[in-house]
C-alpha cells in the first residue's frame, strides 16, 4: 500500500543495496580495530584508538589499498566514522563516575572549567586569524579542549562538519596527543610536580583518555587516578558543548530543515543518551561486569569510528594547511598546558 500512495517520481530507497554496500567498509574497519588492538598489546603505551586513526591514515594511502579504501569501502568508512562514533560516545557516559569526579572538590571542577573555556575560545580565535578552512578551527578547539577524537566527532555530528575537515582534525589532535605521552614526563622534574599534582596537570592537558593514562602512568599509580579522574571531569563538559554548539548551529539556521523534511533537533539524541549513561552510571546499578564489557564495546565502536575518519585523510591535501595547522596545535599545546598547569598551582 506504501508503494501504490507513493508520489509519481518519488525515488525508492533501496536499502538492501545500501547495506550491501558498506560491508566492504565495515569489514575493512573490524580488520583495522583488530590490528590496533594488536598493536596497542604489543606496546602498551601506543593506545589502541591512536593506533586505529594511525593505521586508517595508513591504509589510505597504501597503493594497492587506497582506489579499494576510497571507492568500494568508502560507504561503509563513513558509516564507522559517524554512527558507530555516536554509539561509542553514549557508552562513554557509563565511564564517567559523578560521584567520583565530585570528591576532588569544586576547586578543581572551577579549575576545570576554566581549563577548557580558555583552551576552547582560545584555540578558535586563534584557528579563524591563521585562516584556518571549514569548520576545522572549531573541531580542533573541542579535540584539546574535552577528549580529543571522541569529542571531535560528536562536536562534526552537530555542525555538520565535512569528512576531510573532521579527519584532518583528528589527525592533528591525535599527533599531538601522542607527543604529549613522551613530552610531559620529562617536564614532572622541571617544574617541581609531586606525583598527584602532575597526574592533575596529565588529566587537565592531555586529549585522550587513553594518551591520559599512557602519560600519567609513568609517575605511579597516585598520578593515575589523579588524572583519570581530572579527565573524566572534561570528559563531563562534553554533553553541554555539544549541546550549545547544536543551538548555535540551530540559530544560523533558523528555519531550515534536514533532508527528511524535519527541523534539527536542539539537542542530538546521542547526547541525551551520552547523559543517561552517566546518570545510570552514578546509581551504581550496574555490576563491575557490565561496565567491562561496556568499556569493551565503546573502544571497538571507537576505534572502527577512528580507523573510518583516518581512511579519509589526505596527506598532500593535509600539506597544504599543515604549516598553519601545525601552528594552531602548536598554539593550543601552550595554552591547554599552561593553563592547566596555573591551574593545579592553585588548586594542590
Amino acid at each position: 500500500m506504501a508503494l501504490l500512495n507513493r508520489p509519481q517520481g518519488t525515488p525508492i530507497r533501496d536499502v538492501s543495496r545500501e547495506t550491501v554496500a558498506q560491508w566492504p567498509g565495515l569489514a575493512l574497519a573490524a580488520a583495522g580495530v583488530l590490528a590496533a588492538w594488536c598493536v596497542h598489546r604489543l606496546v602498551p603505551a601506543v593506545p589502541m584508538l591512536t593506533a586505529s586513526v594511525v593505521l586508517g591514515i595508513t591504509v589510505a594511502h597504501v597503493p594497492r589499498l587506497r582506489v579499494f579504501v576510497r571507492g568500494t569501502a568508502r560507504p561503509g568508512l563513513s558509516l564507522a566514522g559517524r554512527r558507530l562514533m555516536r554509539i561509542g560516545i553514549v557508552l562513554l557516559g557509563l565511564a564517567l563516575g559523578l560521584d567520583q569526579v565530585l570528591r576532588l572538590g569544586w576547586a578543581t571542577v572551577a579549575m576545570v572549567a576554566a581549563v577548557v573555556a580558555a583552551t576552547f575560545f582560545g584555540t578558535l580565535w586563534l584557528g579563524r586569524r591563521l585562516g584556518l578552512p571549514g569548520d576545522q578551527p572549531l573541531l580542533i578547539a573541542t579535540g584539546y579542549s574535552i577528549c580529543g577524537a571522541s569529542a571531535i566527532g560528536a562536536v562534526s555530528e552537530v555542525s555538520g562538519s565535512d569528512e576531510e575537515d573532521v579527519a584532518s582534525s583528528v589527525a592533528l589532535v591525535t599527533l599531538c596527543g601522542t607527543l604529549a605521552i613522551a613530552v610531559l614526563p620529562l617536564l614532572q622534574g622541571p617544574l617541581g610536580l609531586s606525583d598527584p599534582a602532575f597526574g592533575r596537570w596529565v588529566g587537565a592537558s592531555v586529549h585522550d583518555v587513553g594518551q591520559v593514562v599512557a602519560t600519567a602512568q609513568t609517575a605511579g599509580p597516585g598520578a593515575l587516578g589523579e588524572a583519570v579522574l581530572v579527565k573524566l571531569m572534561r570528559v563531563a563538559l562534553l554533553a553541554p558543548l555539544v549541546a550549545a554548539v547544536a543551538f548555535s548551529v540551530r540559530a544560523r539556521r533558523r528555519g531550515v530543515r534536514t533532508a527528511s523534511g524535519r527541523r534539527p533537533a536542539p539537542v542530538p539524541l546521542f547526547v541525551a543518551g551520552f547523559l543517561a549513561a552517566a546518570a545510570v552510571r552514578a546509581t551504581g546499578v550496574l555490576p563491575d561486569a557490565a561496565l567491562q564489557w561496556a568499556h569493551t564495546a565503546q573502544e571497538v565502536l571507537l576505534g572502527a569510528a577512528l580507523f573510518g575518519l583516518g581512511s579519509a585523510v589526505h596527506l598532500p591535501t593535509l600539506a597544504r594547511t599543515g604549516g598553519r595547522a601545525a601552528a594552531l596545535g602548536l598554539g593550543a599545546w601552550v595554552v591547554v598546558a599552561g593553563v592547566s598547569y596555573a591551574g593545579v598551582l592553585l588548586t594542590v
